[in-house]
């Protein structure tokens, strides 16, 4: 065992610390309480004037990302350019974004009109746009801060509402103090002036930091999670940079020595071969993807929510309110439970529940099952218990596996017999290992596929490799639909579909009959429930 090491400080040492950080606070807060009164909401303000330098990177970047393809193939063939006509329309594309951040910096304003209790927005240059948000329906307001905004010391502000579902409403440059003043105001409902409290900074000076997720968890889930994901991205990529190298003069790519090249390799060794830089790829890409995203990721607890903030390059500072948590996800798989990590997704309530996307969860990840514990017991003030299970007829089983292995395989059949792509030794060879593995994937899809009913919770869980588990709360149900084919009537099955203010869980090809007796069971629940659903 290591030896500690203990470091005595003296008393007085440790009450001038704690004085100087008592005068720092006070200080912090009295000049927050002056600011606050002293800024008049009721009138137009701008943004930031260092945000005019944000507006032109954003607008620099959509440019670059547009036009990314031809600057490349201008790159390859810059020897050949007028260097005049290229330098000169750089130049001039500067120029002209330049011109049109400084406009929209100055046709930018915001306030709050205390008559009709709203928060408006007007933009634009060219095309005038009023954004108006009624304050009641405001469900959240996030500080965030980008790369750009930190080196020139903005941040931005996004507004949420309950009717929606995306990002309302933001402004891209103000400065921290604004921001948490204007947050207090819009969050508060407030028409007067309102003192802001130590309490309520952007993060809770009292808020206690109860979960920090290190960077050692952040490398397993790097490692063990979003294949697909990082295979798509891997794949769009290089799909456009050989659709533009296809463009180049052959002396810059010489394709007859690379087509040379792999013809002399054996299939198998070729196929073998790209599918280990594929997979070295997208652990490269799932690595650096977490790590940028969720950084430095810390949990606050304060009085009335939980305080996320996380990122290296973009910062981002999340509020989430328990009360209004609709749906829970715990995504683990295989090798993330033996190195005892796992990801958590929250849904909170969106007033469009059928555009309600994964990609709007807010996510936990690299939690410990003892982290998991503590924030499932925060956010449902309890651990949910799975009680009875639900099992899916031996029918889904035949389904899956006509449409996901027979009808491939015989696909393939009718293609190679067309086109002759390969051999028929070597589609025997493929065939053989797609349908070991398709036979694995849809087997333990079909034997994870549960749900679990008790008095307080609804959980299914799911899934082949990830397996997720949602978990609800019967009096959160907002609308429950069953569904029976007329195919399914003899054998008695069926599917139920519940529907939350913040996504649906659907349970399918299961005992028909079971279904409408726990469907009369959750609407009863709903009716007689006294709870409030958000």
């Amino acid at each position: 065992m290591p030896k500690l090491l203990k470091i005595w400080f003296p008393k007085k040492s440790i009450h001038l610390r704690r004085k100087k950080l008592l005068n720092h606070f006070q200080t912090n807060h009295s000049l927050l309480q002056k600011m606050n009164k002293s800024t008049d909401f009721s009138q137009p303000q701008r943004q930031s004037l260092p945000g005019i330098l944000v507006m032109f990177a954003n607008s620099l970047q959509k440019t670059v990302r547009a036009l990314w393809p031809m600057l490349l193939i201008w790159l390859v063939k810059f020897d050949s350019l007028n260097k005049f006509i290229f330098f000169g329309s750089i130049v001039g594309v500067v120029i002209i974004i330049g011109v049109i951040s400084y406009l929209q910096y100055l046709f930018f304003t915001f306030h709050i009109d205390e008559e009709n209790n709203e928060f408006v927005i007007h933009k634009g240059v060219f095309n005038k746009t009023r954004i108006t948000i009624q304050l009641h329906k405001i469900q959240q307001v996030n500080i965030n801060q980008s790369l750009i905004q930190r080196l020139v010391g903005v941040h931005k502000l996004e507004i949420d509402t309950a009717g929606s579902d995306k990002k309302e409403a933001s402004i891209s440059a103000i400065s921290h103090d604004l921001a948490t003043i204007l947050k207090e105001r819009l969050i508060n409902h407030s028409h007067q002036e309102t003192i802001v409290d130590s309490e309520k900074v952007a993060i809770d000076e009292n808020a206690t930091s109860f979960i920090k997720i290190g960077i050692l968890s952040l490398v397993k889930i790097g490692f063990t999670s979003n294949y697909i994901k990082s295979f798509a991205l891997i794949f769009v990529f290089f799909t456009t940079i050989i659709e533009n190298l296809q463009q180049l003069n052959t002396d810059v790519i010489n394709e007859d020595e690379v087509t040379n090249y792999l013809d002399a390799l054996p299939n198998i060794t070729s196929f073998m071969i790209v599918v280990g830089i594929f997979i070295v790829l997208i652990l490269i890409v799932n690595l650096i993807r977490t790590i940028l995203k969720y950084f430095d990721f810390t949990i606050q607890k304060s009085k009335q929510a939980i305080v996320l903030s996380y990122g290296l390059l973009s910062t981002k500072n999340t509020l989430l309110n328990p009360n209004k948590v609709q749906k829970i996800k715990i995504t683990q798989n295989y090798f993330q439970k033996k190195l005892d990590v796992t990801t958590i997704g929250v849904h909170q309530a969106s007033s469009d529940v059928e555009k309600v996307k994964e990609k709007d969860q807010i996510e936990v990840p690299g939690c410990s099952a003892n982290e998991r514990d503590i924030i499932l017991n925060l956010l449902l003030s309890q651990l949910p218990e799975k009680g009875k299970k639900y099992s899916p007829n031996w029918r889904k089983f035949a389904v899956n596996t006509f449409f996901l292995l027979v009808v491939p395989v015989l696909i393939s059949i009718a293609i190679n017999f067309k086109l002759h792509f390969v051999t028929w030794n070597e589609w025997m060879l493929y065939t053989s290992f797609f349908v070991i593995f398709a036979i694995v994937l849809i087997w333990f899809s079909f034997k994870n596929y549960k749900l679990f009913v008790s008095t307080d919770f609804i959980i299914k869980q799911n899934g082949a490799w990830d397996i997720d588990t949602t978990i609800i709360e019967p009096y959160k149900i907002q609308a429950i639909e069953t569904q029976q084919f007329f195919w399914q009537k003899q054998a008695d099955i069926g599917s139920v579909r519940l529907s939350t203010a913040g996504g649906t869980v659907n349970f399918s090809t299961t005992n028909y009959s079971e279904v409408k007796k726990l469907t009369n069971y959750w609407l009863y629940q709903v009716e007689t429930s006294d709870k409030n659903w958000m």
